[in-house]
């Protein structure tokens, strides 16, 4: 018998704006294959009360821009992260932003991105479980910028250094007895070649998924 927790990893196959998860999907798979099984899908559906309870936590790759979640799929993941379920967002998985109510969850929204680059990240909060064990390092990433609401209690867990000086690059709070961790690497496959953020996306995973 498998043990293992299950997860939903959720993005865009089909017709992606920038970032599709053909690729991403295998290598998230691969980093969680001995803690949580993973269940790939476009499939907005997924969100709905129904199909998402079966999960201990929800990964957004999702690559929607444009704003496609209905208002049954938001109150389907509001409900399910609001009771204990668990969402990790992986850089583009912002995108469900366009949603108010899944923005004020998160507790920060995607500005814009100056050009893709080396970034030097340093950890902000050592004794969180998922940043524990992880020390500074240096990958090629999109540098996201955000813009932070004032009604969360969010954690800053990383940061990287741009021309003005220290951004967040990763956060976590609870949301109503869920658990939410936002990071912002992973633009592309190459991404999940640098092992320091491999182990922040599988500790991020069990965190969420109350395995810690």
């Amino acid at each position: 018998m498998d043990h293992r927790k299950k997860a939903l990893l959720i993005g865009d196959y089909t017709h992606p704006d920038w970032h599709p998860l053909q690729g991403v999907d295998a290598e998230i798979s691969r980093i969680f294959q001995d803690t949580i099984t993973v269940q790939c899908s476009e499939n907005r559906n997924m969100l709905l009360h129904e199909n998402i309870s079966g999960f201990d936590v929800c990964i957004s790759y999702m690559d929607d821009w444009r704003g496609k979640v209905s208002p049954q799929q938001t109150a389907g993941l509001l409900s399910y992260v609001s009771n204990g379920g668990g969402l990790v967002i992986l850089h583009n998985g912002i995108s469900l932003q366009n949603r108010n109510e899944i923005k004020q969850m998160i507790g920060a929204k995607f500005l814009h991105h100056p050009p893709y680059a080396p970034l030097e990240f340093t950890v902000t909060e050592e004794s969180h479980p998922v940043t524990e064990g992880i020390s500074g390092f240096t990958m090629e990433e999109e540098p996201y910028e955000f813009e932070f609401g004032s009604f969360t209690e969010t954690k800053i867990l990383l940061q990287y250094q741009s021309k003005e000086g220290p951004r967040p690059a990763a956060w976590a709070h609870k949301y109503g007895l869920g658990r939410i961790v936002y990071l912002m690497p992973g633009h592309s496959v190459p991404s999940f070649a640098n092992e320091t953020y491999r182990r922040l996306v599988l500790q991020a995973g069990k965190w969420a998924a109350r395995y810690v």
